[in-house]
Parts: C-alpha cells; structure tokens; sequence
C-alpha cells in the first residue's frame, strides 16, 4: 500500500518531543517562540506569531483587523472550506472569484469582484505555487486611486486600502521574484497541518509584512493576547519570578501552539531546505518525466523564470476525463494499493455554499480544474520506485477507463 501523505516521524523528532516532555513545557514555552524567530528569519520578516491552526491563526486576524458584518472578502472558488468558513464565522461575506488553468485566483474575476465592501482579498498558493501578489497589489493600488477605500475599523483606516492576506497554507518555502512565501503579502497565514509539508502535527502561524504605518510587533503581541483568552501574560511569562499577576483585556480565544508541536516544527524546519524541499522536488520532476509521455496527461507547472513552487502536491489532470471518469479512475488505482486524492471540491458544490446561493456554474475554471483532477502521493519517504509504481497504476487505471 502507498499512502498519500504521512507524515515524516523519525528519531529526530521523537528524541525532540521527548526532550520537550522532560523539560516540563508542553504549553506555549521557548520552544514556541524560538519556532516564531526562526519562521521570521526564513521568510525575511520581523514578527511571526505560531497559533493551534491555520484556521484560527487567519480568523484571528481577520476579527482583529475589524471585519464583520457588512463586509466582503474575496476568495477564489478553488480552495478548502476553512478559507471562506473563517469569513462566515467574523459574520462578513465571502466573495468567489475563479480560476486560472493552474487554479489560481483569476485577477480579471478579481477585478471584476471589487467593491466599496471590499476589505481584504485572500489569495491561496495551490498546491504550493505562488500567487502573482504583485499583479494583485498594483490591482488594488489602482482601484484605490480611482475609487478611494471605505474603512470601518482603525487597522483599516491604517491601511487605507484593501488588505491582501496570503493563504499559503500549501507554500511555506515558496518564492516568487527572489521573495519567499510569508513576505509576498501584507499577512500570510500558513498551515502546518499533519499533511503539510512542515508539520507540527496541528499548528499555524502568521508572518507580518505589514505597511510601515503598522508597528508589527505590537500588531504580534495584540494578537498574541486575543490568541490567549485576553490574557496580558502567557504561562512563560508568568513563571518568571514574582511575575504572576496578569490580566484579562478583552473575552480573547484560545488557540496558541504548544512548545510540544514546536519542537517538531524546530526539526522540521532545520532540515527543510537542505532534505525536504529538494526530496519533493526529485519526486515531482521525477512524476513529470514519467508521465510526459502520456497525450492524457497535463502536468503541473512548479517552477519558472519568476516563482518556484514548495513541492507541496502534485496535481495531475487527466485531459478529456469527465469527472465519473475521473472517479473511476481513483477507485482503480485505490484497488491497486495506492492512495491519491483530489484538491478540491470547489466551494460552490459543497452544500454549505449551495445553500448560501453559489452556483459552480459560474465558476468555469474552477469547474473544469476540478472535473479531471488527481493529486498523487508526495512525501519525503515516497521512493522512486514508488513513484514508478504510482504512475504506472495511473496509466493502467486511465487507459481502462477512457478507452
């Protein structure tokens, strides 16, 4: 059996989590924060705040920088529910905008989405690959010029235009004109999810590359506070001497990481560009090499003269495959032993959004990404081999089913 995306756990990262345990930090410690630092100086940014998740770390900010009822956020119809669930959950609206050939936010629907409710547009890097941020910023900059910005809260007086969060939840490791991912945007959430490829088994963070009006270490402890029930001081702070007395600010959340998931993430990150990158990088040119061959297949793009991908997932389409035959495909090959998957179903056919009026027909480019698409396993453990006996299981399985 191949699976489709375990998690890399080694004697490094026992030994670290065991070394965390005896310390007698597993809540948010130096472990965390040393992650913070570190994240910050990959990514060539002042301030990163590590959080219990993707979804939470991006809800935070967005609650903090005044979004709510009344509001728009505009996010491609080609993503994971958390990208626009967390807009539901601040009471705003989201705002489906679709697709490119390689499933990424389309900036003439972009465009064409604007409006005077309009406070931040969250791009997402699929699959791991970079959205074109400056496009987008000399898109805002424009409209800003031509019909000014409507603020409803400080921060967005602050910034005095439409904000642009990254989801790269996929990119950590990313880059695009020589910058990396969580420097190409104002905020960037990532995702270190199990699948993700740097994990702290659950976990997320924000990176601040906020406009110079922003002080953003006071922007990371305002946060770090509503991450933290409200709380003036965390357990760390706490424990030096004499230093118990805190207090509550306002009804906060509690969503803060645990110095247990940061010692993973601290292993992970030390080995990421000299071990894990350049494994998925050899896995996915090797899929490409494999799979060239084939008229069906359309191969993922990774890397160009501007931007080069993270390696996060290899996203396959099979041209000409409906989406039953795109279906049978996947239980062929799940019979053969070999796990793949799909990214995603596009927000509009989940029930949810159904519900709320969203019609995947008016999502073209989503719709027919979706309908021939097949991620295959990568993972840093995957062996050529494997690899090999991937594609052939894919060649098999899509010659049986469109013939």
């Amino acid at each position: 059996m191949i699976p489709f995306s375990p998690p890399r756990i080694d004697e490094q990262i026992i030994n670290a989590v065991t070394e965390a345990l005896k310390s007698g930090w597993i809540t948010t410690g130096p472990r965390t924060k040393e992650l913070e630092k570190q994240i910050s100086n990959y990514c060539g940014v002042n301030n990163t705040l590590c959080l219990n998740s993707w979804t939470n770390a991006v809800e935070l900010f967005l609650r903090w920088y005044g979004v709510g009822p009344g509001d728009e956020v505009i996010v491609p119809a080609y993503t994971y529910a958390a990208t626009a669930n967390i807009v539901l959950h601040c009471g705003a609206s989201p705002v489906m905008a679709d697709v490119d050939q390689n499933a990424l936010m389309d900036l003439d629907s972009v465009q064409r989405l604007i409006s005077d409710r309009t406070k931040v547009i969250m791009p997402v890097d699929i699959g791991g690959l970079p959205f074109d941020y400056p496009a987008l910023f000399q898109l805002v900059k424009n409209h800003t010029d031509s019909f000014g910005f409507n603020p409803r809260s400080a921060a967005q007086e602050k910034m005095g235009r439409i904000l642009i969060l990254a989801d790269a939840a996929h990119s950590f490791g990313a880059s695009l004109n020589g910058v990396k991912a969580g420097k190409m945007a104002d905020v960037t959430g990532f995702s270190f999810h199990a699948v993700k490829n740097l994990t702290t088994a659950e976990g997320g963070a924000l990176s601040f590359n906020l406009p110079a009006a922003f002080d953003s270490a006071e922007v990371y402890r305002e946060l770090a506070i509503k991450g933290l029930h409200g709380q003036t001081k965390d357990a760390l702070s706490k424990m030096q001497a004499g230093a118990w007395k805190y207090d509550i600010i306002e009804p906060g959340y509690k969503c803060n990481m645990t110095d247990i998931q940061a010692a993973i993430g601290l292993v992970e990150l030390s080995r990421y560009d000299s071990e894990t990158i350049p494994r998925r990088k050899s896995i996915v040119q090797l899929y490409s090499k494999l799979l060239e061959k084939y008229d069906w297949a359309k191969l993922p793009v990774f890397k160009n003269e501007r931007m080069e991908s993270s390696y996060h997932l290899y996203m396959l389409r099979i041209k000409g495959a409906s989406e039953i035959e795109r279906d049978e495909i996947i239980r062929k090959v799940a019979l053969a032993g070999v796990s793949v998957n799909v990214h995603f179903l596009p927000l509009p056919l989940l029930t949810c959004y159904k519900n709320l009026g969203f019609n995947i027909n008016n999502y073209p480019g989503a719709k027919a990404f979706y309908e021939n698409e097949i991620s295959l396993p990568v993972y840093y453990d995957l062996s050529d081999d494997q690899v090999q006996t991937v594609v052939n299981e894919i060649a098999k399985a899509v010659e049986s089913s469109l013939n």
